[in-house]
Formats: structure tokens, sequence, C-alpha cells
């Protein structure tokens, strides 16, 4: 009894948080808009009975669905999104993975300060921290001012509303969440395996190649879906980074529902990309279990 009431709890956690506001949305994304409160026309009312059901099915259409895929505008959102996560997430994986390798190689006593550190700027308000991308990316801004003062250019940089500021955003928003997975994975590792593979005739860049990356790969693994996930539907840093030429899905999910007030149509948006996000996270998954099952 105890086992099942303990499995059952995430269980009763994902039905009600995550499946269903999933088949409401579903639903509205079924419906028709329309110029009322709620702005859509509800194609099945539960309190009219089995008929209204029949009603449903007999009338089933996919009409918002494929809306989305005969107009360009949202394809072109899905696949730079899609653009956009993956260059974020690798540009976080190559300044996070060094970052999570010193730390693990620091002396012990100095990993909590290093951690910490790493953990710091979630103490500050997200937007606060955005926002003061914009101070910094700005033409007038202190990265231009250090890079003229240095000479390295002569007159400042266009980086603010364009993708390059949306990239710096997102890897510099969600560098911890790449860092301590991988630095989690490093530190387990076993030292002597690195010794033993020098004493075999290996190079320091042959070890790590060898040794340590196969072994930290479970954390980049983590490190990196955890980056991916949230920065494709991302909406906050495309919308006050980037311009007017950077188009993101999530900046469209919000204009459909707060200035279209076209319901159905965001409905169907966010069906697709949360359908988009299942498979990275059934990749996860798959992966933690072929990880488990080494282990054992």
């Amino acid at each position: 009894m105890r086992r099942a009431l303990l499995i059952s709890i995430p269980y009763l956690w994902l039905l009600v948080l995550f499946l269903i506001p999933f088949v409401i949305v579903f639903k509205i994304s079924l419906s028709d808009a329309a110029i009322a409160r709620p702005p859509y026309l509800p194609t099945l009312e539960l309190s009219e009975g089995w008929a209204s059901i029949k009603e449903f099915f007999a009338e089933l259409d996919f009409e918002n669905y494929t809306f989305l895929g005969e107009d360009p505008l949202y394809r072109l959102a899905y696949l730079s999104s899609l653009k956009i996560a993956v260059v974020s997430t690798v540009l976080t994986l190559l300044v996070g993975y060094p970052i999570a390798y010193g730390m693990a190689r620091a002396a012990p006593e100095w990993r909590p300060t290093l951690l910490m550190l790493i953990i710091l700027p979630f103490w500050t308000s997200f937007l606060i921290r955005v926002y003061a991308w914009k101070g910094i990316l700005s033409t007038e801004g202190l990265l231009n001012q250090l890079l003229m003062g240095i000479g390295l250019v002569d007159a400042p940089l266009t980086i603010l509303n364009t993708n390059t500021a949306v990239y710096i955003g997102i890897a510099y928003t969600y560098l911890p969440f790449m860092v301590l997975p991988i630095y989690s994975a490093l530190e387990k590792m076993d030292d002597s395996l690195l010794e033993a593979a020098e004493d075999l005739g290996c190079s320091r860049l042959q070890a790590f190649w060898m040794v340590t990356m196969p072994l930290s790969r479970a954390g980049i693994f983590a490190g990196s879906f955890l980056v991916f996930i949230p920065a494709l539907g991302e909406f906050v840093i495309p919308s006050l980074l980037g311009g007017s030429d950077t188009l993101m899905i999530g900046k469209v999910l919000y204009e459909e529902f707060f200035s279209n007030r076209d319901w159905p149509v965001a409905s169907a948006v966010a069906v697709i990309l949360l359908l988009i996000l299942i498979v990275p996270i059934v990749l996860f998954q798959l992966n933690q279990q072929k990880q488990q099952e080494a282990g054992k």
C-alpha cells in the first residue's frame, strides 16, 4: 500500500500539472476563433452529455494545424527557434565545459566556493540580468567601450537587437544548467584512470579525449538538454535582446495569445512545440536508462 502510494505521487503530479493542462490546450486548438470571452467557440461541451461527445468526434477537424503547415511564418519560426536553441546550446557547452572541468580539478576546499559563484546569479532577478545585457551590448555599452578602448575596433559594433545578442543572453542565462551536470560527472571521476592512461603511453590530451570526455558524456547530455529545451521556447531573451528580425516561436505564441487573441491557433502552436520538445526529452530518458544499466 505504501509503495503504491509513493509511486502514485509523481504520476498524480504529472496528471494535474501536465496531462490535464495539455488536454485543455489541445481541446482549444481544435476550436474556432470568436470575438467573445473566451475568444473561441468550444467544440466539446461535456455538460451536454454523450450527444456532444459524438458530435465532437463526427465534426473533428485539424484546420488550425493545417493552417500552421500552410503559413510559412510558423515554419520559419520553428526552424529559427531550433537553430537558435542548437547554436546557444553548443555555445553554452563550449563555455561551460572548461568551467566545470576547472571546478572539478580545483582543490577540494575551493569547490564549494566555486559552486556558490556559479549559483550566485540565481539570487538576482532573471529580468534584471537580461536588462543588464542590454546596457552591456548596446552601441554605447560597456563592451563596445572596452573594445574601442583597447583598439580592437574603430567604430561601435552592432550587437544588440541581433541573433548574436540572443545567443549571448541564452548562453549566459542557462550556463549554470550546463556547468552543474558536467561538474557532477567530472567530480565523480577516478583520477587513477588518467594516471593509468598516461602510464600506458597516452599524452595528457589523449587521456582527456579517451578517458575524461567519455566519462563526462552523461553530464554533457544532461546539460545540453537542460539548456536546449527551455531555449527552444524562450520568449523574454529574444524580446529584450533580439530585434524585429529575430523570429522565435515563443514570440509568435505570445503574439497569437495576447495581440491577435487567436487562442485556437496559439494553442495549436503550443501543442506542436510540446511535441517537438518531447523528442529530446525521450532521448534524454533513453540515455539516462542506458547509463543506469551500464552502471549495474
